[in-house]
C-alpha cells in the first residue's frame, strides 16, 4: 500500500452522512451501544467524527427514520438507541466489513510508527509532554462518553507522535492515524476507561526512561485493535 495515499476503500465511496449512520448503527448491532441508551448530542457526535453538526443530525434523523434510534422531545429528550433496534437497515456497514483486510493493516502500520516513537521518547522525555500525556489520561478516565473519550485519545498520540521530534514520522503517523480513525465506532465507556489504563502505563514507562517497556506497550496497546475494534467483535 502507498502511504501516501489517501484512500479510504470502500467506505470512501460513502458519504458523510452514510459514514455516521453505519458506525452507529454497527455500534448497535456490536452491543457498543446498548437499547435505551443516550446518544452524545449532535454537536459532540460531528467532532468526533470530524463532520459537520448539520451532517450528525442528518444522520440522527435518518437513524430514527430506519428504527435504529428514537428521538424524544423535552427537557429529558434526545436521541437514544431504541429499545428493539432494527437490523440490517443501514446498508452501509457493509462497506466498513469490506474494508476488513485493509483496517487490519492499517493497524500494523501504526502499532509499528507508535512502537518506534515510544521508543525514541523514552530516551529524553520532557517534562512538558509527560505533563501533556498525563493530562489527557486524567481528561479520558473523566469522559463521560465516547465523544470526550475519543477527541482526548487522538491528542494523546498525537502528542506522543510530535515529541519524537522527526517531522516525517510525525507526518506519516498523521496519516495512518488519520485514515484508520475513519473506522472507529462508538465504544461503552468501561470499555474506553479500560484502554485508557494502557496509556497511563505507557506514560509511567516513558517517565522512567524504560524504552524497551514504552516501545512494547505502545505495539500491543494499537496492535490490540484487532481484536477490540469492530472488525474483531462478535455481533452482540
Amino acid at each position: 500500500m502507498d502511504l501516501g495515499s489517501p484512500a479510504l476503500g470502500a467506505i470512501r465511496r460513502t458519504t458523510a452522512v452514510d459514514t455516521v449512520r453505519a458506525r452507529i448503527s454497527l455500534a448497535v448491532e456490536l452491543g457498543m451501544l446498548i437499547p435505551g441508551q443516550r446518544l452524545p448530542s449532535s454537536e459532540d457526535t460531528a467532532r468526533a467524527f470530524g463532520v459537520s453538526e448539520m451532517t450528525a443530525r442528518r444522520a440522527y434523523r435518518m437513524l430514527s427514520d430506519e428504527g435504529v434510534v428514537v428521538r424524544r422531545p423535552g427537557n429529558a429528550g434526545g436521541t437514544f438507541v431504541a429499545d428493539a433496534p432494527s437490523v440490517g437497515t443501514v446498508v452501509e456497514i457493509d462497506a466498513y466489513r469490506a474494508d476488513a483486510a485493509h483496517v487490519h493493516s492499517l493497524i500494523d502500520q501504526r502499532a509499528a510508527l507508535e512502537a518506534g516513537l515510544a521508543t525514541l521518547v523514552s530516551a529524553h522525555p520532557s517534562e512538558k509532554v509527560l505533563a501533556q500525556l498525563e493530562a489527557l489520561v486524567d481528561e479520558m478516565g473523566s469522559a463521560p462518553d465516547w465523544t470526550g473519550f475519543r477527541t482526548a485519545d487522538s491528542a494523546f498520540h498525537a502528542t506522543l507522535a510530535e515529541a519524537s521530534a522527526l517531522p516525517g514520522a510525525i507526518e506519516l503517523h498523521h496519516r495512518v492515524s488519520h485514515e484508520l480513525y475513519a473506522y472507529f465506532i462508538p465504544y461503552r465507556i468501561d470499555y474506553l476507561r479500560a484502554s485508557n489504563e494502557e496509556h497511563a502505563r505507557l506514560v509511567e514507562a516513558l517517565r522512567s526512561g524504560d524504552a524497551a517497556a514504552a516501545g512494547r506497550l505502545a505495539f500491543e496497546h494499537v496492535a490490540e485493535l484487532h481484536t477490540s475494534m469492530y472488525i474483531g467483535l462478535p455481533p452482540a
